[in-house]
């Protein structure tokens, strides 16, 4: 019995670390080093409570219940277990939905099974005062943990303070061991010299040779077309969707939608004059449609690169489940992660060099068929976008950065900066 557990609010703790760091309780706003977090808290139950710790539980709020890269991390660390609620859009504000209820079932539980002496409730939900109450009838002593306010003042309900048996603060001199303001983001985008690259690559034009030129020097110059809609998306393991890059073609109703600039003439003037309208640049999608697959258009891509194998043609049985295991207790999301750990496992079972020789003569453009597999391999790890169901577009851009590191590493090429 002389166990302590400790029952952690997410959105309580990291939101008041924000707000005491950063001014603001956006999570995003603040970087965290989840190992020395969980260390720090497992420490600081057991020298409170006098008692060793059985097990930290971490209550927060996921997109459809689905683990994020920050909740893999956690979950595969010795003693603790990772409790997800529902993450909703309301009004413009993320909100949990039963994160609340989660932990006051696992409190009242714990106390009623006399799982523990003492349990730490970092938290500043007085929605979980029964449970608290519950706990104390049971015998358990309950430590109420705040983080320090930022304008001084209590951020917990005064109901939990009142009637906690122990209250501690963990203050900016503790916080700051483990959580720190993250850097802003430079307006020319993610540091990476290989995103950049990625970023910077140019779009295969459909227009080639003798007649690209010729329509490029016949032609008045035209504004930009609109950018392309969002990709319909495809079902991936039954539930989620991703999306991959296909060329956009346009229909004929399509129009532009931001107005052209003074003087110069739109695709519909030109036609209207009877002068030929030049093809629209091609943008990209990511991929397919709702009837499935959707392929390119005339092919940009060497009849060898089209015919390198997929990691699911390269990958038996007995692999598979190995990649699994992989995935679930060792890989924790992050996206240039998964890139590396898809190429690596990718160039491992390649037969020869020769593939990876002209792999690299694509760079920084991935074989759609390969980069499609990549995509769907990282919806595993929670990096869906919450709105559409679409992978992020920085996200997209580390994922296939993080495969192009691993690809160099082991071919020796090494890339300039963009």
């Amino acid at each position: 019995m002389d166990r302590c557990v400790v029952l952690v609010d997410a959105g309580y703790l990291l939101g008041a670390a924000a707000s005491l760091l950063a001014g603001e309780p956006a999570r995003p706003r603040i970087t965290v080093d989840h190992a020395r977090l969980i260390q720090g808290l497992r420490d600081r139950a057991e020298e409170d409570t006098g008692c060793s710790l059985l097990r930290i539980y971490w209550f927060d709020g996921a997109p459809d219940r689905v683990p994020q890269p920050e909740h893999r991390r956690l979950r595969v660390m010795p003693r603790v277990t990772v409790r997800l609620g529902a993450l909703t859009r309301s009004d413009g504000r993320w909100a949990q939905k039963g994160v609340d209820a989660a932990m006051h079932a696992e409190l009242t539980e714990l106390a009623r099974n006399r799982a523990c002496a003492d349990i730490v409730l970092i938290t500043g939900d007085g929605d979980l005062l029964p449970g608290l109450m519950s706990a104390k009838e049971h015998g358990v002593a309950v430590h109420l943990w705040a983080v320090q306010a930022a304008d001084g003042d209590y951020n917990q309900s005064e109901d939990l303070v009142a009637e906690a048996d122990e209250r501690r603060v963990l203050d900016r001199a503790w916080i700051t061991r483990a959580v720190r303001v993250s850097e802003p983001q430079s307006a020319g985008g993610m540091a990476r010299p290989d995103i950049a690259a990625i970023l910077s690559a140019p779009l295969p034009e459909k227009a080639t040779g003798a007649d690209s030129a010729s329509a490029a020097c016949d032609q008045p110059a035209t504004p930009a077309m609109p950018a392309a809609p969002s990709a319909p998306t495809v079902p991936v393991n039954g539930s989620s969707s991703v999306t991959a890059s296909v060329p956009y073609q346009p229909s004929q109703e399509e129009e532009p939608t931001a107005p052209a600039a003074k003087g110069v003439p739109t695709p519909k003037d030109l036609a209207s004059l009877g002068r030929p309208v030049p093809p629209p640049p091609t943008a990209t999608l990511r991929w397919s449609s709702d009837r499935g697959w959707v392929e390119r258009g005339p092919s940009d891509e060497t009849a060898e690169t089209a015919a390198l194998p997929t990691l699911a043609q390269l990958t038996s049985a007995e692999q598979r489940w190995a990649d699994r295991e992989e995935d679930i207790t060792a890989v924790s999301g992050d996206p240039f992660e998964v890139g590396q750990v898809f190429a690596r496992r990718w160039t491992e079972r390649l037969a020869g060099e020769s593939p990876l020789r002209q792999l690299s003569t694509e760079y920084p453009r991935i074989p759609h068929r390969i980069d499609g597999e990549l995509l769907r391999y990282a919806a595993r790890f929670g990096l869906l976008a919450h709105k559409d169901d679409q992978i992020d577009e920085q996200d997209r851009y580390a994922i296939r950065a993080g495969f192009w590191r691993e690809v160099d590493s082991r071919t020796g090429a090494e890339r300039a900066p963009s």
